[in-house]
């Protein structure tokens, strides 16, 4: 069974009220989504390995550390790529791959509209970024293309789940770890986390 991470620290609680609020702004929302997704980052590669290296300071030689495996962050079409900028921020090395996904009205099961990838996710550190963890049908959809393209070290990141998606996630793929900003109470009748932030993609993007 995957891990899961809640992530209860007071800058992320703090950014979370803002994120939350219904009266926040699509720039404040913006902002703060950004901001969560850089402080997730600390705890998402705690456990990253590096490797020494050779470095002269103004003064002389020294032994410093490096990253050992690359890092490929890939951000769920749309509302994915909130998050994005803040954990690039973290890891201005970091490659960027997207996948699309949209539901199908008949099977209502998530269909590919979009994916590129960067070659590195076959032996990288591979971030899945959605910021909200519902059903989980779009999440176990991507994990699934990801891992049919290579990837075996996958972590999914996000900002709110709920006991609905966080099981289906680990019953589909145990071998994910998951973390999340916060951990909320359940799904409504319409398939929107309670009590959740809204529908993430069209605060950050103004488009409701």
């Amino acid at each position: 069974m995957s891990k899961v991470v809640i992530l209860n620290h007071p800058l992320i609680n703090h950014k979370m009220a803002k994120i939350r609020d219904k009266r926040t702004g699509t720039k404040e929302f913006r902002e703060s989504v950004s901001e969560v997704g850089g402080l997730i980052t600390y705890e998402i590669t705690r456990d990253f390995t590096t490797r020494p290296i050779i470095v002269e300071t103004p003064i002389c030689e020294t032994t410093a550390y490096e990253l050992d495996k690359h890092v490929v962050i890939v951000p769920i079409l749309r509302a994915g790529l909130g998050m994005v900028e803040g954990i690039h921020n973290m890891i201005p090395t970091a490659k960027i791959g997207h996948i699309g996904l949209y539901r199908d009205e008949e099977t209502l099961e998530p269909q590919v509209y979009y994916q590129k990838f960067p070659k590195d996710i076959i032996d990288g550190v591979v971030l899945v970024v959605d910021p909200m963890l519902a059903t989980a049908g779009s999440a176990c959809k991507a994990i699934e293309i990801l891992k049919a393209h290579g990837a075996t070290d996958i972590r999914y990141v996000g900002l709110v789940g709920c006991p609905e998606g966080v099981s289906r996630l680990q019953k589909e793929h145990p071998d994910v770890p998951i973390y999340l900003a916060a951990m909320d109470s359940h799904l409504n009748e319409v398939g929107y986390i309670v009590p959740g932030l809204g529908d993430c993609g069209d605060r950050l993007f103004g488009t409701k």
